[in-house]
C-alpha cells in the first residue's frame, strides 16, 4: 500500500504545481479561478489520501469546508465576471440613487 501512497502523492504534487502555475500566470481572472479551484480540489484529494493512509475520518469536516470555500469562491467570481458593464458605468455616471431628489423633496421648496 505504501507504493500506492507514493504514486498518489507524486501525482497530486504535480497537479498542485500545475494549478499553482495557472493561478500565478493565468492571463485572465477566469484562468486564475479555474487554477484555484483545481488547487483546492487537489488539497481535498491530499487530505482524503492522508485519511486512507492513516485509516481515520477526523478530517472530513475540513474537506467539507474546503469544498464549500471552493464553491462559494467560484460562484462569487462568476457573478462578478458576468456582471453587465452598462449597469456599472451608468451607476458611476449618475452617482448613487440617494443623491437624486425624489418627488417628495420637490414640493418642499
Amino acid at each position: 500500500m505504501s507504493i500506492l501512497i507514493i504514486v498518489a502523492s507524486a501525482i497530486l504534487s504535480v497537479a498542485a504545481i500545475v494549478a499553482l502555475w495557472r493561478v500565478v500566470r493565468g492571463p485572465s481572472i477566469v484562468d486564475r479561478v479555474i487554477g484555484s479551484d483545481v488547487l483546492l480540489t487537489t488539497l481535498i484529494l491530499v487530505v482524503g489520501t492522508e485519511m486512507v493512509a492513516t485509516g481515520h475520518t477526523r478530517t472530513i469536516p475540513f474537506m467539507v469546508v474546503l469544498a464549500a470555500t471552493a464553491l462559494l469562491g467560484t460562484v462569487a467570481v462568476a457573478r462578478f465576471v458576468t456582471r453587465p458593464e452598462a449597469t456599472a458605468t451608468h451607476t458611476a455616471a449618475t452617482g448613487p440613487a440617494s443623491a437624486q431628489p425624489d418627488d417628495t423633496e420637490k414640493g418642499m421648496d
